[in-house]
């Protein structure tokens, strides 16, 4: 049961007098800020780990709503004039996921509905992919992450204490898997981590390739690339290569043509940059790796995606996914452990694809 408080839905139903006209507004309501005063969310929808209309599902709030729209625990703009995403360790899931989230999906047709989410006017390919009516795309950002879950049951599986702050997600289609030519399986060529163990001073920032696999195939896992510090499932401290929390670090992603060209810039270390086909297997060292589909991710349709992915999971169960962290549902009583994970905003830009 995912409980939340009287004060949380008061909070929530006074974010929403706030969406009525000027001439409605109370004067508490005409305080509040929204995180789309501050950045552009035209082209974004925000998945969160709510579900207050109680109809069984994860609340969605659309591109439309979205504009005049916050959360007082979970998505907010801060003091600071940051986009703050926060969520705890148990809260409702997506149903293909055990990981809770309080995350921005793009949408690239924005507000215009008669365009299908999985639809090619809503979704981005690559150069390689004859069907595609969006090519490409970029997304920068400057995150920092100020908390990760403190426990988990499994300490030791790879995604323990971690939060992914950026990705892009395939989309899921079974019109594309039925033709039968490795695609459509909702797959990530890339996910941007965060993880750090409780007794480490400083985290480490990596990043993730799928395999574009079907879920079934045992080959189909994430290769991890180091950025900052280690790579999740290194146990050891990172040092002084690592990132503290609350340090910002920026990311670009940039799917120009066939590649995708990645560059991570912080202060206090050294520029990371990496390139990878994505309509082939070659990895991002230049190695074919033969374990992958040979096409890569060259017949899916693709979106970027920001915020805090949980990826401590609730779950008790075999499989590296499942972390069995600890959690109520009641937002208090998990703030409280430290059974949640937060981070901060202060650039999202989307964008034209750009030659480097």
């Amino acid at each position: 049961m995912h409980v939340f408080s009287k004060t949380v839905l008061m909070a929530v139903s006074t974010i929403a007098l706030a969406s009525c006209s000027s001439t409605t507004k109370t004067p508490e309501a005409a305080k509040i800020v929204f995180p789309s005063d501050k950045f552009d969310l035209s082209y974004w929808n925000i998945t969160l780990p709510t579900d207050l209309n109680k109809d069984g599902k994860i609340d969605k709030v659309t591109v439309k709503k979205i504009q005049k729209f916050a959360h007082p625990y979970f998505f907010a703009l801060n003091a600071e004039e940051e986009m703050v995403f926060t969520v705890p360790n148990k809260a409702i899931t997506t149903a293909n996921s055990s990981n809770t989230r309080s995350e921005l999906r793009q949408m690239s047709r924005g507000s215009n509905t008669k365009f299908k989410t999985n639809s090619p006017q809503n979704n981005f390919g690559i150069a390689a992919n004859s069907k595609a009516e969006i090519i490409g795309g970029k997304l920068n950002a400057t995150v920092k992450v100020n908390h990760v879950a403190l426990r988990a049951g499994y300490p030791d599986k790879r995604p323990a204490y971690s939060v992914v702050v950026g990705q892009i997600h395939a989309t899921k289609d079974k019109q594309i898997i039925a033709e039968g030519k490795g695609f459509g399986y909702g797959n990530e060529p890339i996910k941007i981590y965060y993880k750090k163990w409780p007794n480490h001073d400083k985290g480490s920032v990596f990043w993730n390739y799928e395999r574009n696999l079907e879920k079934k195939n045992k080959d189909r896992t994430d290769i991890a690339y180091p950025i900052w510090g280690n790579t999740w499932e290194n146990p050891a401290a990172p040092g002084e290569a690592g990132i503290a929390l609350g340090e910002e670090f920026s990311y670009e992603i940039n799917v120009h043509g066939n590649m995708m060209y990645l560059t991570f810039e912080t202060a206090n270390h050294e520029t990371v940059k990496y390139e990878i086909n994505l309509a082939n297997n070659v990895d991002a060292y230049g190695k074919v790796d033969s374990k992958d589909n040979a096409q890569g991710y060259e017949g899916d349709f693709m979106y970027f995606k920001a915020g805090a992915y949980n990826q401590c999971s609730t779950k008790d169960t075999d499989g590296d996914w499942y972390t069995a962290c600890p959690g109520t549902g009641d937002w208090a009583t998990d703030k409280a452990n430290g059974d949640f994970t937060s981070v901060a905003f202060t650039k999202l830009e989307l964008s034209d694809s750009t030659q480097p």
